[in-house]
């Protein structure tokens, strides 16, 4: 068998002796010759605090805490479990990347594996009465960060507070077409026929006010790559909105996709950035662009 003991040997041990921040520390301990270097070392997962990996540049350090510099990139031992990893796991909260084709937890009509049943026999390996709660959903189609709480104490925060507690929640998407803005706000009002398909109206019909805000990233040939911003949480809100506009996100076939080149809807949420609710740390994380979505729009598409 390999020995990797030698990978796991921190270049450098350091010592906190007075509050901080990470970054500032880092930059004054001259752990690399530039702050760019640096950053790099957290982006990479090579930072430890106390033994944990740490990549927020404004961790709070405090006197006696230890930062241990890594030699190699340690996001190799993020745990992956079937159909996700657990990108942030604290006793708070647990932060997931969800593969696409995964229900984020079941429904009447399924009830297949969920990333919420997984996760809470995860939990329940460490402790027999632990469990997860459910904050939010992601769509089965979808794929990237998912968050779910350990209490129900904070399960309720979230709900009460989510607004003030995820500061950045950025869906990416690949669309048909180019949208004629590069910017701007959709708002359309919706409502779940009887086979559970979401209908947009541009005007008020008794249905849920839906305010969606999109930005075009680029656009190459017949797909744009777009960022959006939900102001609100609707059912399969974006997807409904893009299609009511003529872009719908490729690959969804339930709302409008012409086609389905790469076997699954090319939604991805890549962008987390939340203040914690147990510390007030600021944690932001990021989920890398699947890629079959980037090859998408690194040249145009030619039919075949």
């Amino acid at each position: 068998m390999r020995n990797t003991s030698k990978r796991d040997t921190p270049l450098q041990d350091l010592k906190i002796t007075q509050s901080c921040e990470l970054l500032d520390f880092l930059i004054e301990k001259e752990v690399r010759k530039s702050r760019n270097a640096i950053k790099s070392l957290l982006a990479h997962k090579q930072i430890k605090v106390n033994d944990k990996i740490v990549t927020q540049y404004n961790h709070e350090l405090n006197p006696g805490d230890r930062v241990s510099v890594m030699k190699f990139d340690q996001s190799r031992k993020e745990k992956k479990l079937k159909g996700m990893k657990i990108v942030f796991e604290d006793n708070d909260i647990i932060v997931v990347d969800k593969e696409a084709g995964f229900l984020s937890v079941s429904t009447d009509k399924e009830k297949l594996r969920t990333v919420y049943g997984v996760l809470n026999e995860y939990v329940k390996k460490k402790n027999k009465n632990a469990r997860v709660f459910v904050l939010h959903r992601l769509d089965r189609e979808a794929s990237g960060l998912l968050i779910f709480a350990k209490s129900a104490e904070l399960q309720d925060m979230f709900q009460k507070n989510w607004n003030n507690i995820i500061k950045e929640y950025t869906y990416t998407a690949v669309v048909e077409g180019e949208p004629e803005s590069k910017s701007g706000t959709i708002v359309s009002w919706l409502t779940e026929n009887k086979n559970f398909v979401m209908m947009s109206s541009p005007s008020e019909n008794g249905g849920l006010k839906s305010i969606t805000h999109y930005n075009v990233v680029k656009s190459v040939g017949r797909y744009s790559l777009v960022d959006f911003d939900l102001e609100t949480k609707r059912k399969n809100q974006l997807r409904v909105q893009m299609q009511s506009i003529g872009h719908p996100v490729v690959g969804d076939k339930k709302y409008g996709a012409s086609g389905n080149p790469i076997k699954r809807v090319a939604l991805h949420v890549r962008t987390l950035i939340m203040k914690h609710p147990g510390t007030g740390q600021m944690l932001e994380l990021k989920s890398t662009l699947p890629k079959v979505m980037q090859q998408l729009v690194t040249k145009p598409h030619v039919e075949k």
